[in-house]
């Protein structure tokens, strides 16, 4: 027999598991809503081909422009400040994110949304690659293993059956291998600041740039334009912070998981949301094989 006490104990420690437990489903739904939210961004740049005319590059302006409005609304509650401490790793990060945006964006103007999504998820392929050519310690037979399998998977989907591979899709490729460095700059960003700070940083220096490099292809759009750029921008950053809280709440390996089902979900969503031909046999085995290599990287956890 339990005493009053000891039941009480129990009791409690029960319902804390509970807690814990449902606080992880929310984070893990919020890192599955963050994957949703960055595909979604870019069947809107799909939908709005369709009845306007819009530069891949205002897309990521407007995309950075409503980020940093968000930083600077969240500063002026006084909940976060800006303190630089290294501008090497700050500025490399926004940088390569923005470039990894864009080859992204213009990857979805000229290839299929399905093609952009699934290349873009090639970065932890390249993560690891990055590893295993400048980190000799961190060399992992198994993740080799993994990314030459993922590379198998990429072409499947690129070229089943096909005599060449179409060059447009090197836009895709170019956004995994710069969201890659992009992580790797933010890991390292990490350590000495913190998260408003980088954000801060990516979303000004990184709409900044755009804006220097393509502002022959902005202008002033109409509601409707207005209206896509808004919904792409408001997907893109809604995407970025539910990633942000969700990976508070679960693991490291269950969030990359988690993530990379933006892959399978890129591979079933086309044909009913933007009218894309659905993958045949060869691509949904080459985005299994992505996905399934994604998932080995995740748990060998590869450094960065």
């Amino acid at each position: 027999m339990f005493t009053p006490a000891l039941n009480g104990c129990i009791m409690m420690h029960r319902d804390d598991v509970k807690r814990e437990r449902f606080i992880a489903l929310l984070g893990a739904l919020a890192v599955f809503a963050s994957a949703f939210c960055f595909y979604m961004s870019t069947t809107v740049i799909r939908w709005s081909q369709e009845r306007t005319v819009i530069d891949p590059a205002f897309f990521v302006f407007a995309r950075f422009l409503l980020g940093f409005g968000v930083v600077c609304a969240v500063q002026a509650t006084g909940k976060g400040r800006v303190r630089p401490r290294n501008l090497h790793l700050l500025i490399g990060r926004a940088i390569a994110n923005t470039v990894a945006v864009y080859c992204f964006y213009k990857s979805v103007d000229l290839t299929s949304v399905a093609e952009a999504n699934i290349l873009n998820m090639t970065y932890p392929l390249f993560i690891a690659l990055f590893s295993w050519f400048f980190l000799r310690d961190q060399r992992d037979r198994v993740a080799t293993v993994a990314v030459v399998v993922a590379f198998a998977g990429v072409w499947l989907i690129l070229s089943p059956g096909r005599v060449g591979v179409n060059l447009n899709n090197l836009w895709g490729l170019a956004s995994g291998i710069f969201a890659a460095a992009a992580i790797i700059y933010l890991n390292l960003s990490r350590r000495q600041h913190d998260t408003h700070t980088i954000l801060a940083f990516m979303f000004g220096v990184g709409g900044l740039l755009v804006l220097v490099i393509f502002h022959d292809r902005f202008f002033i759009p109409n509601s409707l334009e207005l209206a896509y750029l808004a919904a792409c921008s408001a997907f893109g950053i809604g995407g970025q912070y539910l990633l942000t809280v969700g990976f508070r709440y679960v693991s490291a390996v269950e969030g990359s998981v988690i993530s990379s089902t933006r892959i399978l979900l890129a591979a079933l969503c086309g044909p009913f949301l933007v009218g894309e031909p659905a993958l045949g046999l060869a691509g949904w085995l080459g985005a299994i094989l992505l996905f399934a290599a994604n998932v080995v990287l995740a748990v060998r956890k590869v450094r960065y």
